[in-house]
């Protein structure tokens, strides 16, 4: 691994506090790594961007999948997470996520996190797609995340963990032989600390979720800007498959013009036996996979965008009248709020639902215990790329993803720490240098990035789309790397012109990826290679940025998810000298 050098533009740090590990994020992934650090005896602190409980986790309506019921195996499940993946899981992450997931949710349980039971007191289990069996355990109806976030977020206040809230950590600090160090960040005005600070650290957990805001229309929250894999990058870390962003069949529409975060109608809805259909009533997904409206998202979403394009509808319909009111508000309360607060009311009337960007499946290349190629770096959640997801992430496999990998990270920190290596070190962080920097840009390129993205790299692809969102993003880019480079000014630094910074760098790589992988695979469709192409691309894309801006593309040898080291990867494949040659 060979650091950057590059950073954001900030002022240096104020203030710095001492840790042995700084976990960066506050969902799931985040807390479950904290809990257990602090539980191994690891002065551990918590950065989270907003309030502890305001991440992606809390939005989670579906559930968590694991194999708990009656006559479910783990091997079912793995096998149902290979297919939805479509050909590029690492078999043995998937086999270590479904393994250890069982009991990683009875320990979420004994932490305090309550989910629905059926009548004899047992965990009530529903079905989504992709998934052969009832194996989706759930709260409050369709609160599942909300549940997580709430008994997480107890667990931590009981135990007096550090937390540092409303703070966008900003660059990793690394030591002489640029291993890591900690990191440093920013507290906005509701924070412990003012203006730019330090955690210094030898051990850096990134679990700073999504990157959702990438494109206009998204279930993502507003914190979502993709900040822990630009972090990354610039950190000199390997990122992998980030072609692959699964956009949610049934996201509430609101309009043509509707932007930011939408509001997203659970895969559990279709699993409980609502149906998709068009404006005459025909269910359209029948006779288009044998789990019809309970296919993989990806062919789901397909399907409801096929249809569309058919008729020349801006939306599709989910239909859920046969429910009834009982089981509207028993079941799906959080659901029918949303509708009704938009003047649609489920019990009486079709929703009108259309696909929005909602998980990245790709992220931060790690290993099966988390680790990336930045020694003392860990990745968890869905920031980070361990292999399971694939082409295509399995519904509910995200949260069970968080805690197991969460589990697995704080146990490798806990063993070095106890064994005198890497993590036993007192961090000496060297200066970040002067130059090269990355140049910010303004707060309303946001918008920009968003309106490109969603143009040139949403549910359907082509080589002319993506080009197109290249050039675009370069030119939008060219005028904030001239004035650096031509007379060293810049956006003012700040977090909106932080979070446009990194918005853009996720976006080109990104749209590299996927004008790399001509097929269609998984959620990358590319309608001008429509089939899938096992013999050149059931393969991996990983990405690293070089010191002068440029991307380095390569390409796995195979689709196994190969060891965290960069001479595991096959040559560079060339991605075109206009791509090659922009900077980030």
């Amino acid at each position: 691994m060979t650091s950057t050098g590059i950073r954001l533009h900030a002022p240096e740090p104020g203030w710095s506090i001492p840790a042995d590990v700084v976990v960066v994020g506050s969902g799931v992934a985040g807390l479950t790594a904290a809990l257990r650090c602090e539980a191994a005896g690891l002065r551990t602190v918590v950065v989270t961007k907003a309030r502890l409980d305001d991440g992606s986790t809390r939005w989670a309506q579906g559930g968590i999948a694991a194999a708990l019921g009656e006559g479910d195996t783990p091997e079912q499940h793995l096998e149902d997470t290979l297919v939805a993946g479509a050909g590029l899981c690492d078999e043995e992450a998937v086999r270590i996520l479904v393994t250890e997931g069982p009991d990683a949710v009875r320990r979420l349980i004994s932490t305090g996190a309550h989910f629905d039971t059926d009548g004899a007191g047992g965990i009530e289990l529903t079905r989504e797609g992709g998934h052969h069996r009832r194996r989706i355990a759930h709260a409050g109806g369709d609160a599942t995340g909300a549940e997580i976030s709430r008994a997480l977020v107890e667990a931590v206040r009981a135990r007096g963990l550090r937390t540092i809230e409303n703070a966008l950590v900003l660059d990793l600090l690394t030591d002489a032989e640029g291993r890591t160090a900690g990191v440093t960040l920013h507290v906005m005005g509701a924070g412990q600390h003012d203006g730019v600070g330090a955690v210094l650290a030898p051990a850096v957990v990134l679990a700073t979720g999504g990157m959702g805001q990438v494109f206009s229309a998204t279930t993502n929250p507003s914190v979502s800007t993709g900040d822990g894999v630009a972090l990354a990058l610039r950190a000199g870390a390997e990122v992998s498959d980030l072609e692959f962003v699964q956009f949610h069949p049934t996201v509430l529409f609101l309009g043509p013009d509707a932007e930011g975060q939408q509001p997203l109608v659970s895969e559990a809805v279709r699993g409980e036996g609502a149906h998709l259909v068009d404006a005459d009533g025909v269910r359209f997904m029948v006779g288009q996979h044998e789990l019809a409206e309970l296919a993989p998202r990806d062919i789901v979403a397909k399907g409801i965008t096929r249809r569309m394009q058919e008729q020349g509808a801006e939306h599709m319909f989910l239909d859920a009248r046969h429910f009834g009111a009982e089981m509207w508000e028993h079941r799906f309360p959080t659901i029918l709020a949303a509708c009704r607060t938009h003047g649609i009311d489920p019990v009486t009337d079709p929703i009108p639902v259309a696909p929005a960007a909602h998980y990245a499946s790709g992220g931060v290349r790690t290993d099966s215990r988390g680790r990336t190629t930045v020694p003392g770096l860990y990745a968890c959640g869905e920031v980070a790329c361990t292999g399971v997801h694939g082409a295509n992430r399995l519904a509910s496999n995200s949260l069970l993803e968080g805690l197991v990998y969460a589990e697995r990270i704080a146990a490798d920190i806990a063993r070095g720490r106890t064994e005198g290596g890497l993590h036993a070190r007192v961090p000496e962080p060297v200066p970040h240098p002067e130059k090269p920097a990355q140049p910010l840009l303004a707060p309303e390129d946001r918008f920009a990035i968003q309106r490109i993205m969603t143009d040139g790299a949403g549910v359907l692809r082509s080589a002319r789309s993506l080009q197109e969102a290249s050039d675009r993003l370069h030119r939008l880019h060219s005028d904030a790397r001239d004035a650096l480079e031509e007379n060293g000014k810049t956006s003012e630094p700040g977090v909106d012109t932080w979070e446009a910074t990194n918005l853009m760098c996720v976006a080109r790589v990104l749209v590299a990826g996927a004008l790399l992988r001509a097929e269609t695979r998984g959620c990358h469709w590319r309608e001008d290679h429509a089939d899938r192409d096992d013999a050149d691309w059931r393969r991996h894309i990983v990405v690293t940025l070089n010191p002068d801006r440029t991307l380095a593309v390569r390409t796995t040898d195979t689709a196994d998810f190969p060891p965290t080291l960069p001479q595991a990867l096959g040559p560079v494949r060339a991605v075109g000298t206009a791509m090659h040659s922009q900077e980030q």
